[in-house]
């Protein structure tokens, strides 16, 4: 038997529409991808309603929020799962997502297709988000231009590089914008040691720190799609890149 497709749109407000064949089962199941090992805990269930030229539709609403993760797209009938390819997507409305002021907590959702070939939705979900705008790599010197969305810059704000294996910080300022949403840091340090260091931004002196990454828009794996050239630092070459989840770090490593 084929297996069925399901294609999908999704609009400026977050709402994804699912479209399968009107003869293929009687609801969506999301299943949360548990991490490797782990049993599966969280699934979500979405009824479908019989529609027009034989397609059925089921519509995830910007409510609940889905927790961070990979969700993977099975059409259920009675106790039978089938997971389901991925029909056409429009993801059009979130092409733009980083020009919208995003509400706190921030929930992300960007359809995608998985490396074996299935359909799933990539979420994200945090009390305030950092969107990096640009990576500037000139000379001896790397720019990065960000936005904040859920929090505004005051008095005390600052951008943290952390040396993810070691506790080692570096405190930079960040140039901000008028309206204390947009600000720019340059990263010129020679002396960062070797190893991956995670950038955060503290709006003030007393909130916690705000991870930078690029989530909005409709690329849900940046990884291999972005990628940035090198940086001769002193002794050592620093290369921006996107995490696995979208964030931005910089791996660094020693000339030679």
């Amino acid at each position: 038997m084929t297996t069925p497709r399901a294609g999908c749109a999704v609009d400026a407000q977050g709402r994804i529409t699912f479209e399968v064949p009107q003869a293929h089962g009687r609801r969506l199941l999301l299943r949360l991808r548990p991490k490797k090992g782990q049993p599966e805990q969280t699934l979500h269930l979405l009824d479908l309603a019989t529609g027009g030229e034989g397609h059925a539709h089921a519509v995830l609403g910007a409510d609940p929020v889905l927790a961070e993760g990979r969700w993977d797209v099975y059409l259920l009938q009675d106790s039978e799962r089938t997971r389901l390819r991925p029909g056409p997507r429009d993801l059009r409305a979130l092409v733009g997502g980083h020009l919208r002021e995003g509400r706190s907590p921030l929930a992300v959702r960007v359809p995608y297709v998985t490396k074996d070939g299935y359909l799933a939705v990539r979420t994200w979900l945090r009390p305030a988000h950092a969107e990096v705008d640009r990576v500037d790599v000139t000379g001896r010197a790397l720019t990065v231009a960000a936005r904040l969305h859920g929090a505004p810059l005051s008095a005390g704000a600052d951008v943290q590089l952390r040396l993810r294996r070691g506790g080692v910080a570096r405190t930079l300022q960040p140039t901000a914008s008028k309206d204390g949403r947009g600000f720019s840091f340059t990263v010129d340090d020679e002396d960062l040691d070797a190893g991956i260091w995670d950038m955060f931004v503290r709006p003030d002196s007393g909130s916690a720190p705000i991870r930078l990454a690029r989530l909005l828009d409709d690329v849900a794996d940046r990884k291999n799609v972005f990628v940035y050239p090198s940086v001769p630092l002193g002794g050592a070459v620093v290369r921006p890149y996107y995490t696995v989840d979208n964030d931005l770090s910089l791996e660094v490593k020693r000339a030679g």
